[in-house]
């Protein structure tokens, strides 16, 4: 009796540890599930409530392709990332026409907010930086700062009154239409383009010309936290606040390319491009001078295709590269090196010609180049100078002068030894004796005429 109540009480035991052990596997199970769930929702909160970002690019210089495929990729690379808006830094003289509208064009059809931002203080949005900045749908402005002076400019040279009234007319219609479009100060926009009206940052917020100032990248964030814009796909809010910023540098290529752009180091790769070439052609082989001064004029091309080019002062600045040559090579003692350095100054300073200083060859790279150009011509000329003086050690020339003796009587014809050689030679003083030394006083064919070396 007692066997069978202690094996019903160990199955009932075993039973309860069954349940038990059920029991403990279900609230784990339970647990990992709950936990699993937390995690989800938590993550998909800080997910939703991560902050937001925007893009930041910079545009420095003159506007041209390259400025325009690259403000074209940071508007792309916006959309595509899902930035809040896009940025942009800008300080430029003013640029190329196409190049301008083609920016224009991405602004005006960008699906995010792009935001003209004229910084840091000092800089400036002038002639095509104003239809930029119009055109954008927030434009603000750093105290110091000044937009405006938006009159084309012909490239190449000066245009014919008729054409310039329509090229001016066009740009006029143009930038009206975009301060319309943005509602920006449509008279103001029509004085830049017509008068060349220029403004400062506190000027242009009156007008109405910006939307307004900011001292740094903090405070525009701050300021345009909760406009409304309207984009290709409608209207959109701006969220900046806590807005994480991302920036967009050029990439190397294109910063080399841009670099380009700039008169100054134009004008000093055609410089350096000339003289490479030349020096080639004194020296000829196939040297580092030729290959730098070729790939050196290349570049200094391309940058004039960017640049408003007076090809006039193009040829002068060949012609003074020619008449250094010339001096060099056939020394007239300061003439053509004279008219070279005017021809070559005077070419310089009407080589690219533009009202903006920024477009134009400094003045402070024109007078070094010029008295180095003139420092090298007259050393040049003067080595040849001198090489004209030296008396000639080769040749015929070379033997008039050199002393030997007389390996043989002559009376009048014998034999001399000069300069390591037994040479046929023929007395000028009437009978030499053999030992005796001879000086050579000039070269028939072969034979050698002396005479005895005095002293």
């Amino acid at each position: 009796m007692l066997i069978l109540i202690s094996e019903k009480g160990r199955k009932s035991k075993e039973k309860i540890a069954l349940v038990y052990n059920k029991a403990v596997r279900s609230l784990k199970s339970f647990s990992l599930i709950f936990i699993a769930f937390l995690i989800l929702a938590f993550s998909s909160q800080a997910w939703s409530e991560s902050p937001s970002k925007v893009l930041v690019a910079e545009v420095e210089g003159v506007i041209d392709p390259v400025t325009a495929s690259y403000f074209k990729k940071a508007i792309s690379r916006a959309e595509q990332g899902g930035y809040e808006a896009l940025i942009v830094k800008l300080d430029t003289p003013g640029g190329l026409d196409e190049s301008m509208r083609e920016i224009v064009k991405a602004e005006l059809n960008s699906k995010v907010p792009v935001i003209i931002y004229v910084h840091p203080s000092g800089a400036r949005a002038a002639s095509a930086g104003v239809f930029i900045a119009l055109a954008s749908h927030i434009a603000v402005m750093t105290p110091g700062t000044n937009i405006g002076a938006a009159h084309p400019v012909g490239l190449g040279g000066e245009i014919d009154e008729t054409m310039k009234e329509k090229v001016t007319n066009d740009a006029a219609s143009y930038i009206k239409g975009l301060a319309k479009k943005r509602g920006r100060n449509e008279e103001w926009a029509e004085e830049a383009v017509r008068k060349s009206s220029s403004v400062t940052a506190e000027e242009a917020l009156k007008k109405g010309v910006i939307d307004f100032m900011a001292e740094n990248l903090d405070e525009l964030l701050r300021k345009v936290d909760g406009r409304k814009v309207e984009v290709e796909d409608g209207k959109v809010v701006l969220k900046t606040k806590g807005v994480r910023v991302e920036h967009y540098p050029m990439n190397w290529r294109e910063r080399l390319l841009h670099a380009l752009s700039n008169p100054n180091l134009a004008y000093l790769l055609l410089t350096l491009g000339f003289y490479g070439i030349i020096y080639e052609l004194a020296n000829p082989g196939f040297g580092f001078a030729g290959i730098g001064g070729a790939l050196c004029l290349i570049l200094a091309f391309y940058s004039f295709q960017v640049l408003p080019v007076n090809y006039a002062g193009l040829a002068l600045i060949i012609f003074a590269l020619i008449l250094f040559v010339a001096e060099a090579m056939t020394p007239t003692f300061g003439v053509l090196t004279l008219g070279g350095i005017i021809s070559f100054v005077l070419g310089s300073l009407i080589l690219i010609e533009s009202p903006i200083p920024a477009i134009r060859v400094s003045l402070w790279m024109i007078i070094p180049t010029a008295l180095i150009s003139f420092t090298f011509v007259f050393l040049a000329t003067r080595a040849v100078i001198k090489t004209h003086k030296r008396k000639s050690l080769t040749g015929k020339e070379g033997m008039v002068g050199l002393i030997g003796e007389a390996r043989t009587e002559l009376n009048p014809e014998g034999q001399v030894f000069v300069r390591g050689e037994i040479w046929k030679a023929e007395s000028l003083e009437g009978v030499i004796e053999e030992g005796e030394k001879i000086q050579v006083v000039e070269v028939e064919g072969l034979k050698l005429k002396v005479k005895r070396k005095e002293g």
